[in-house]
């Protein structure tokens, strides 16, 4: 339905939507990083830590010298489903990273920890982060239908209202990522000064965290180059009105 509003963006002769060339980039880089970081965190799995710590034992000991006993670490299915959960103060590592003592599971142990430690010291944009959740998952669900609504029915302003809400789920994605890039510094640093991994070591799973930030930045291009699409058509049809 979208195709007949983008009248300003049509290849010459095709009726082709030149603004789909957005959401095409956007599918793209996601998937880009999706298989970088699975090919890094492959490669350094494989490659064992001279502690022989486990994930779970790292985090365990993170949360030890920083006093979190409150704290506890779980194991959850799945391939690199870890994550920090603040409600039930959780530190969840996935199947891949709680049993392994490779660089690659140390890495992302102490990356989910160091979520941990933001949300002890109340680092702000974890913070704002948190307090998006609601409004980004609303923007994510109804923006883009209300946009379609307002451009089917020829109601402008409800389109336009549409893009105000879908650019909640976008500014989500824009604030997580100092969070990510900030958890994986402490993580790196944490592992160096608890003398956790070598520090010939460091630089392999500073590599997997990096592959894995990668992620969230293409996640946030991809959602700016669809709220820009938006914007694009809701423009061209408000012109043609």
């Amino acid at each position: 339905m979208l195709l007949m509003y983008g009248y300003g963006y049509r290849g010459y002769g095709y009726g082709f939507d030149l603004t789909y060339l957005l959401v095409i980039i956007g599918a793209l880089l996601c998937m880009i990083a999706s298989a970088r970081v699975q090919s890094t965190y492959k490669k350094y799995a494989k490659i064992r830590s001279m502690s022989g710590m486990t994930g779970a034992q790292v985090a365990e000991e993170i949360l030890r010298r920083n006093g979190l006993s409150d704290v506890s670490v779980c194991h959850v299915p799945g391939n690199l489903t870890d994550h920090y959960d603040p409600r039930t103060r959780t530190v969840n590592l996935s199947d891949a990273t709680y049993g392994s003592n490779s660089v690659a599971a140390i890495g992302v142990a102490a990356h989910e920890c160091g979520h941990v430690m933001q949300h002890h010291t109340g680092y702000l944009p974890l913070n704002i982060r948190s307090a998006l959740v609601p409004v980004a998952n609303l923007g994510s669900r109804l923006g883009l239908p209300i946009v379609i609504i307002g451009l089917i029915f020829s109601l402008t302003p409800l389109a336009r209202i549409g893009i105000w809400v879908f650019s909640l789920a976008v500014a989500f994605q824009i604030v997580t990522l100092p969070v990510e890039f900030n958890a994986s510094n402490r993580a790196l640093a944490m592992l160096g000064e608890y003398g956790i991994l070598a520090a010939d070591e460091i630089p392999y799973s500073r590599k997997v965290l990096s592959a894995a930030a990668l992620t969230y930045v293409a996640a946030a291009a991809s959602s700016i180059l669809q709220l820009l699409r938006l914007m694009m058509i809701v423009g061209g049809g408000r012109r043609r009105d």
